[in-house]
């Protein structure tokens, strides 16, 4: 086996198996777990399709795989059943970041019918909000435009949070309308006062400074986002 792929192993594999679509018509599909490895090693190296590597079959399995359960939303799904919290009541962090967007991202003729890329100051971009577990572990993602605030997706995100007993956040999530729907979920905000802030919130300050540089800050070498049900 050629060194620098990627392969599921067998405990992994064992985790994403059973949330796999069944029963549908056609042929029967090839070895889904050479064909997830492949899709997971092509969104991490970044290469064109075309460049897949043999090991993981026809380039054109690997892309439509991935192409045509995108459009169907069956990504999504198993992404969310595999980042659901093993416990109710968790300390969870919000925050994002925004990725630049190359060219082609405005789509072809006719323009754009992706609305999660748009003009910012930084030029084209999207914005990722992530809501993570203590571990770093995404168990939401949304995607805005790059211009979007972030206290205006958070509202999308907290939708489909798993109960928690903390949020952590910086305060470009400082708002009182923000603040009230963490409390009405049964969670307590710990969120600094923006400076300008008139009415002051008392947080628990010693949390979000040992939160911070974990969550939000420095993370270990080599980090990536994996569902928290992967770990």
């Amino acid at each position: 086996m050629r060194a620098g792929l990627f392969w599921l192993n067998d405990r992994q594999w064992a985790r994403i198996e059973p949330h796999l679509p069944r029963g549908l018509t056609g042929p029967d599909r090839d070895d889904d777990r050479r064909i997830v490895s492949g899709i997971i090693h092509m969104l991490q190296s970044g290469a064109r399709w075309r460049d897949c590597p043999r090991e993981y079959g026809p380039y054109t399995t690997i892309y439509n795989r991935f192409n045509r359960w995108a459009k169907r939303g069956r990504w999504c799904a198993i992404f969310e059943a595999l980042a659901k919290p093993g416990e109710d009541g968790v300390v969870l962090s919000l925050d994002s970041t925004s990725i630049k967007a190359h060219r082609c991202a405005s789509g072809g003729k006719g323009g754009s019918t992706i609305k999660q890329s748009a003009r910012s100051r930084g030029g084209r971009t999207t914005k990722i909000h992530a809501l993570s577990d203590p571990l770093c572990r995404p168990v939401v993602l949304h995607l805005t435009p790059g211009q979007d605030a972030d206290i205006a997706a958070a509202p999308d995100v907290l939708a489909l949070a798993p109960p928690m007993s903390v949020l952590l956040a910086d305060k470009g999530y400082d708002g009182d309308k923000l603040r009230g729907e963490i409390i009405r979920r049964g969670a307590k905000p710990v969120i600094p006062n923006k400076s300008n802030r008139v009415v002051i919130h008392r947080f628990n300050k010693r949390a979000y400074k040992e939160s911070w540089p974990r969550l939000f800050g420095q993370r270990p070498a080599g980090f990536k986002w994996i569902p928290a049900g992967l770990c």
